[in-house]
Order: structure tokens, then C-alpha cells, then sequence
């Protein structure tokens, strides 16, 4: 199975805020559904069931406080004028989102797992196939919007289907802050 460890986003007024950007930026990429939208801590990739409930049991192990984020400004990777993702930022509680995806790697380091670039907190909005875009004017309008706050008090594991409409994720295991 296709697995990652993630923080959703959850609040229905930043869910709407977003997917009201997602409609105004008019451009070929891909929006994400609002029900898909999270912060990926760790990609895991395929792993067997096995390997799951070992993920989930160290999982459990991670000990964290209810935080806040703050979602604020529009972005691109790698860059704007060569896009492949277009993605909201977090203002405030960044340092915490950090903190919480360096716990899961050091938790799961001891199975294989680890991240393949530095954690950057972002939620992904769009994704772009084929050739990138310079998503430069789309951005700019964009760039100081603030969607608002959330809570964050769990982690999960989660799965990923991939399908020609799109990913469907389910979850495997919750972990509630302490």
C-alpha cells in the first residue's frame, strides 16, 4: 500500500477560503480536493500491512501539544515561474509543524524511512502534469491572503489509492496530541 504520515486540514472556513483561491486562479493544473488537503510529514511510499502496523505502533510512541497554525500566502515549487505545486504557507506555527515532522522521521528512522528533502511546512493546492507553468500573476494577487487558523491535535497514517479521478485516502491509525 501507498502510505504517509500527515496533519489534515480540517477547519471547514480555511477548507472553503482555499477552494474559493482554487476557483479564482484560472490555470491548467490540477486543483486538490478540498477533503485531500493535508500537510504531508513523512511520504512512506509502498509498504506492506506489516510494515504499517509497525509504522503506527512507533507512531504512538510521539509525544506532542495541541498547536495552532495560521494559513497565510499562496506559493509555487520549485518556483513560481516554473511551477509543479501550487501551495498555501503557514505563518504561525510553522516551527511546530516542523518539530512534529522531524518527531516522525526520528520515530521511523529505525524502520528505513526517511525524508528525501527538509521539511517545509505547505499544503499542496494544485498540481501540475505535463509541463510546469509560470504561475507568476496567479501568485501575486495572492501572496498576503490569510485563510485563518486551525488546531492541530493529531497526526495519521495514513493511505493513499491513486485512481485516474484522483487520490482516495483513508485512514490507518490516529495519533492524538498529549
Amino acid at each position: 500500500m501507498r502510505a504517509f504520515v500527515a496533519v489534515e486540514i480540517t477547519d471547514s472556513k480555511i477548507l472553503d477560503s482555499i477552494k474559493s483561491v482554487q476557483n479564482e486562479i484560472k490555470t491548467e493544473a490540477k486543483a486538490v480536493e478540498t477533503q485531500n488537503m493535508h500537510f504531508t510529514l513523512l511520504f512512506l511510499g509502498e509498504i506492506t500491512e506489516e510494515m504499517a502496523a509497525k509504522v503506527a505502533e512507533r507512531l504512538k510512541t510521539i509525544e506532542f501539544s495541541p498547536f495552532v497554525i495560521n494559513f497565510e500566502g499562496i506559493g509555487a515549487f520549485p518556483k513560481p515561474r516554473f511551477a509543479r505545486v501550487i501551495w498555501v504557507g503557514i505563518k504561525e506555527g510553522s516551527d511546530e509543524l516542523i518539530r512534529l515532522a522531524k518527531s516522525v522521521e526520528e520515530r521511523l528512522a529505525v524502520l528505513g524511512f526517511k525524508a528525501d528533502k527538509p521539511f517545509k511546512p505547505h499544503a499542496t493546492i494544485f498540481r501540475i502534469k505535463g509541463r510546469a507553468l509560470d504561475v507568476t500573476e496567479h501568485l501575486s494577487s495572492c501572496a498576503r491572503i490569510n485563510f485563518g487558523t486551525q488546531h492541530v491535535s493529531e497526526i495519521k497514517l495514513k493511505r493513499s489509492i491513486l485512481t485516474p479521478q484522483g487520490p482516495i485516502y483513508s485512514d490507518l491509525e490516529v495519533i492524538h496530541a498529549k
